[in-house]
């Protein structure tokens, strides 16, 4: 079974940088998809980014696109999320998922779709 532990979450002031790795266990797929999303307090899930395994293709949200970085290191099976320029409503948990197919033929951007997750860490840029 596919496991995904998060790691790299604090607290970091507005326009600083934090990143964010993902370890993956049990993937046998060999094309899936591994995404970030967040979630705040009262608000639904949220699309980050997301990365192809095998193309490195990469998607973002508008919200974070020219700020957050998407990477994958295949030697070490993990994803990892760099967020730059931090602002105050970057703040929430952050999520790691994977699903089975590459983002070309699958909904990377709907977290209902992604059937294994990570437990979360959480993200906190004060205002």
């Amino acid at each position: 079974q596919v496991q995904l532990v998060e790691s790299g979450g604090g607290l970091v002031q507005a326009g600083g940088s934090l990143r964010l790795s993902c370890a993956a266990s049990g993937v046998t797929f060999s094309r899936y998809t591994m995404g970030w999303f967040r979630q705040a307090p009262g608000k639904e899930r949220e699309f980050v980014a997301a990365i192809s395994w095998s193309s490195d293709t990469t998607h973002y949200a508008d919200s974070v696109k020219d700020r957050f970085t998407i990477s994958r290191d295949k030697a070490k099976n993990a994803v990892y999320l760099q967020m730059n320029s931090l602002k105050p409503e970057d703040t929430a948990v952050y999520y790691c998922a994977a699903h089975p197919l590459s983002t070309a033929v699958c909904g990377y951007h709907n977290y209902y779709e992604y059937p294994y997750w990570g437990q979360g860490t959480q993200v906190t840029v004060p205002s």
